[in-house]
């Protein structure tokens, strides 16, 4: 007597290749079909193979719908967002905070990371890169897009957070000298304020601004350098993350992260801070 039968498809690969340069992936799929019986041992387990139509990469695949729109208006065409933080900048080697001011400039490492970035992505056709105007993340994307034909575009909803007179003090100077902030900043940065402004919950508006910028300029796959902040700030909007997360997440200088939206203006994060370019010759292929 058969109790039932169950149907699985499991996808086969024949490589990781998500998110590097070797072969895609085979449009195969296997069909495992269980078919469970106590008076018929002879139905035997069938296996067989079905063609796919879409490309197998052992990540999210089938992307129609997402949680929230960040546009709240559709787009022209679904879009590819890479998004890049500055390399090694002064005031990164010097420990001193950064926030918004224009006086730490790309150290010789930093322009490494930004070459590093380039090499890294030489196979991948890009559209337009925004950039935040400050000097490091400039900087960066100058070496970064060097030889393109289209000109940088400078964004000021790309800029880094504004943390007042922090800015430029070394980390532990700020702890000595105003505690309740630093202390504030540091572990608390949804209600870090001063003089009643809110830096980080002012960010987040910024970074959906940003979005809107990018994501309603012509072309379909883009570029963004810009820094820590506000790439912790852009990624959680775009996952539908408040303030309180800021923290929740690292992004390494010159790390990698990408994004995907449908028409509608959903984002799926298909990476996060992906450092293998710093350390190894590799190539993405996304």
């Amino acid at each position: 007597m058969v109790c039932g039968a169950l149907t699985f498809e499991l996808p086969l690969c024949s490589s990781f290749s998500s998110l590097c340069n070797s072969t895609r992936s085979v449009k195969y799929s296997a069909r495992l079909r269980i078919q469970c019986s106590n008076s018929t041992p002879e139905v035997p387990l069938a296996t067989e193979m079905v063609q796919n139509d879409a490309f197998i990469t052992g990540g999210a695949y089938g992307f129609e719908r997402a949680t929230i729109s960040l546009t709240q208006k559709l787009l022209s065409s679904p879009k590819k967002v890479t998004l890049i933080r500055h390399g090694l900048s002064s005031w990164n080697e010097e420990g001193r905070i950064q926030g918004s001011s224009n006086l730490s400039v790309l150290t010789e490492t930093g322009v490494q990371q930004a070459e590093r970035c380039r090499q890294a992505l030489e196979n991948m056709h890009f559209d337009r890169c925004f950039s935040s105007p400050i000097s490091r993340a400039k900087s960066s994307a100058e070496v970064i897009w060097q030889g393109k034909e289209e000109p940088l575009v400078f964004l000021d909803s790309l800029k880094e957070a504004h943390l007042f007179f922090l800015e430029g003090m070394r980390n532990v100077d700020a702890r000595v000298r105003y505690p309740k902030e630093y202390t504030s900043w540091r572990e608390d940065p949804a209600n870090f304020y001063v003089n009643g402004v809110y830096p980080v919950r002012k960010l987040w508006g910024t970074a959906r601004e940003a979005w809107k910028e990018i994501l309603f300029s012509p072309g379909e796959n883009f570029l963004v350098v810009t820094h820590k902040s506000i790439l912790r700030a852009l990624i959680c909007t775009a996952l539908g993350l408040g303030p309180e997360r800021f923290r929740a997440m690292d992004v390494n200088n010159g790390g990698i992260s990408v994004f995907s939206f449908n028409k509608r203006g959903e984002a799926m994060l298909q990476s996060l801070n992906m450092t293998a370019h710093m350390y190894t010759d590799h190539i993405y292929q996304y």
